[in-house]
């Protein structure tokens, strides 16, 4: 398990309240996997990150953590996604994006983004 097997990133560092986030995952690990976790959490909320669309494909799912399966992926080396949040700051939030590589229900390799939400 290297350092870089996976790793997340965002197209800007700060984002408002209904606004799209572009994220990108890069998977550099060559072992076996099961599936890539992607978690969002926004600090001292109960508010989330809603997933509008999944490498081109639109979807709406609307939980904090979403699986995606390896058989299900188009490219075996990304995902593409885009999240979209209803969270409004005071002024603004700190938000923890999480990719991880699960392997028979075990983390095999983690990575984590964090960027701002602000009015």
């Amino acid at each position: 398990m290297g350092e870089n097997d996976i790793i997340i990133g965002f197209d800007k560092e700060e984002v408002k309240s209904n606004e799209e986030l572009n994220g990108v995952i890069r998977i550099n690990y060559t072992g076996r996997y099961d599936s890539i976790v992607i978690n969002s959490q926004i600090e001292n909320t109960s508010e989330i990150f809603n997933f509008v669309k999944l490498d081109d494909k639109k979807i709406n799912y609307s939980y904090a953590r979403m699986p995606v399966l390896r058989q299900d992926m188009k490219n075996q080396k990304e995902i593409r996604f885009t999240a979209i949040t209803k969270h409004v700051p005071q002024l603004s939030s700190n938000v923890k994006f999480r990719a991880t590589i699960i392997q028979e229900h075990k983390e095999i390799a983690g990575d984590v983004a964090f960027l701002k939400i602000v009015q």
